[in-house]
Parts: C-alpha cells; sequence; structure tokens
C-alpha cells in the first residue's frame, strides 16, 4: 500500500515526506483493519515532523484523522463489521484505570495521541491503517468521508471544550478566539447550537467574514493592538461569561481581563507561546475559572458526529489534495494559508 512517511526532522515537510510502499497492516484480535478515503491535516503532524516538542517514532506516519470503509475486523470484534463507515477516535488510552473508567479517558496517563505519538509506521495517511475497536466511531451514509474526518478531531475537542468543561448555557456571551481555525469553526458553531451571543476573533478581513458566515454575531481582528477594548465595547463594558482559548502568550493576558464575574475561560492550546502571564487580581476579585482542556471522549465524538448528519454542525473544507501531493497540506498549514480544513485522499494518488 501507498504511505507518507518520513524518516527523520526536518522544519521543511518536503525534504523528509515521501510517498512509500509498504505492507498493508495485520491486525490484532481487538482490531478492525480500515481503508482511508480521507486524512484530514492537524498542527501535530507538523510538531511530528520538527520533531518539537516531543520526538516521534521513526520511521513515521502522521495523521490522526481518518475516515473510511472497515476492510477486516479482528476475531474479538464485535461491534462492527466488514463494510462499515467509520471515523477515527484518536485517544488512545488504558480503557481500564481510575481516570479512564471515571470518564476522563483524555487524562490517562498511559494516553498516546494516534498518529502523533504513535508508530513506528502507524498513523493515518495511508491507504489502510488499524485500530482498536473501541476507537472507531460510524457515521452516517449522509455525510462524506471528508466532512467526517474533517470534523472529526476539532469537533471532539470544540465539544469537550465548551459543553464538557465550560458547561455552556443559553445567552451567555462566547468569545471564540480565532474563529477560523480547525476549532474555532466548530466552535463557533457550537456556540450557536446552544443558542449563545458569539463574538469571533481573527487575524484579517477575509477570515473575519467567514467568521460572520459561520454564525458568529460580531467579530473582531486579535491582531490590532486594541481588540480587546473592541470586545469590551462589544459587551456593553460587562465582559465575557466564555473563552475559547487556544492561541496563548500573545492574547492571554488580555483575555482573562475580559471575563465577567465568575466567568470561565477554557484553553486547549498556545499556538504563540507558552509562558504567558496574568494580573492575578481577575483570579481572585473576579472569582473567574481558568481551566484546561485535551481532545475529549468518544462520546464527546459521537455527539459532534449526530449534530454534523443532522446539518446542525458543518465543517468548512478549504482544498482537498490527491495523496501524491499530500505534503503540499503541511507547507499550507505551516504558512497559516488555508481557512477551514485541509484533506488528502490516500485512494486518489
Amino acid at each position: 500500500m501507498k504511505a507518507a512517511v518520513f524518516r527523520s526532522h526536518n522544519r521543511d515537510p518536503n525534504k523528509v515526506v515521501k510517498i512509500e510502499e509498504i505492507d498493508v497492516p495485520k491486525i490484532n484480535p481487538n482490531e478492525v483493519l480500515i481503508k482511508v478515503e480521507a486524512a484530514s491535516y492537524n498542527y501535530d503532524d507538523l510538531w511530528a515532523i520538527w520533531g518539537e516538542p516531543i520526538k516521534v517514532p521513526m520511521p513515521h506516519i502522521s495523521g490522526t484523522d481518518i475516515a473510511g470503509t472497515v476492510a477486516e475486523v479482528g476475531e474479538n470484534v464485535t461491534s462492527l463489521k466488514v463494510g462499515d463507515r467509520v471515523v477515527s477516535h484518536a485517544n488512545l488510552s488504558c480503557r481500564v484505570c481510575a481516570l479512564c473508567t471515571s470518564g476522563r479517558e483524555y487524562d490517562c496517563e498511559k494516553r498516546l495521541v494516534w498518529g502523533f505519538q504513535t508508530g513506528p509506521l502507524w498513523g493515518g495517511y495511508c491507504q489502510y491503517t488499524h485500530l482498536p475497536e473501541v476507537n472507531v466511531a460510524k457515521i452516517d451514509d449522509n455525510m462524506s468521508f471528508e466532512d467526517a474526518a474533517a470534523i472529526s478531531m476539532v469537533g471532539m475537542t470544540s465539544w469537550h471544550m465548551l459543553v464538557g468543561r465550560a458547561n455552556i448555557k443559553p445567552g451567555q456571551t462566547v468569545l471564540v478566539m480565532g474563529g477560523t481555525s480547525g476549532v474555532g469553526i466548530v466552535g463557533i458553531q457550537i456556540a450557536k447550537l446552544y443558542n449563545c451571543n458569539v463574538i469571533a476573533t481573527a487575524g484579517n478581513k477575509e477570515k473575519m467574514d467567514k467568521c460572520l458566515e459561520l454564525g458568529a454575531d460580531n467579530v473582531v481582528n486579535h491582531r490590532e493592538e486594541n481588540w480587546y477594548k473592541e470586545v469590551r465595547k462589544m459587551t456593553n463594558k460587562k465582559g465575557v461569561d466564555v473563552i475559547f482559548e487556544h492561541i496563548g502568550k500573545s492574547v492571554f493576558p488580555q483575555e482573562v481581563s475580559l471575563l465577567k464575574m465568575g466567568g470561565t475561560l477554557v484553553s486547549t492550546g498556545s499556538t504563540s507561546g507558552y509562558d504567558s502571564t496574568i494580573d492575578l487580581r481577575y483570579l481572585f476579585f473576579k472569582g473567574i475559572t481558568l481551566m484546561g482542556a485535551t481532545q475529549g471522549t468518544k462520546a464527546e465524538l459521537e455527539e459532534v458526529l449526530y449534530w454534523t448528519s443532522k446539518g446542525k454542525l458543518k465543517p468548512l473544507i478549504n482544498v482537498v489534495l490527491p495523496f501524491s501531493d499530500m505534503v503540499k497540506g503541511h507547507t499550507m498549514m505551516a504558512n497559516g494559508e488555508q481557512i477551514g480544513k485541509t484533506i488528502t485522499t490516500p485512494q486518489k494518488l
């Protein structure tokens, strides 16, 4: 089968990621073999290629979001059959520890992100891959493989942030940072699904307009020095109830200042840097809550798939690349060129 493999780290994906011919994987009794029809790019692809912030098993196949059909089932698999249309749940956890059995599989000490920390040669950018039965979710016939791959990881993460962690309520004001990022696109839509007032941010006019198309009520440019003052004006100086955060250092202190009394900031990333500072007076005088989130549960993934199948959540796809040109997606992501998710199709060279 064809697979996108790299055997060394480099800042330039074009120098290391190559389409190679490798063996179709053999499955364990609790696994399924999946014919990969669509795979979605994530920023952890770049981290793996760069070897930062962690090294990954070599040789490496990246790719954490895939959709396709079940081609083979292990002898112990009971809930899936050959021909089922499925999507990956990339959170590999032990499923037996206290954290997993309490519903916090994303906090499992043995957790690995499939397609990022796994290997050698175990990820989604290939024509066939394998996953444990418990890490596979079915998708409806009315959902395309491209849409399923585009929304699976970012949708689950966004749902976990807003619903699972921040516990959003109708009528609240939610500030979605980076509204045209993978998570931001779904974050806007989830907040509107819950009948919240949404203020989104983006880095240029094209992206700001796209936030409004996605359903945001207002939008500001977070690259402008006084962006947070504009947000404050939009709320009549009352502030916001919930902040959906993943940008990090460049905006974090200002975000904290925008929270209402008892407001909540939930963070899942720090693309502009992690070593931020805050004014602690906001923390104790306002009684605010600062919380982190990473990935989510399979149940949260299935919530996202349900609402997507009903047309209430819609992935935004930037471009679908043939597998022979798939490394172009890494370059586009590194340069911040896309609005929405980039997809590759391993069966189409």
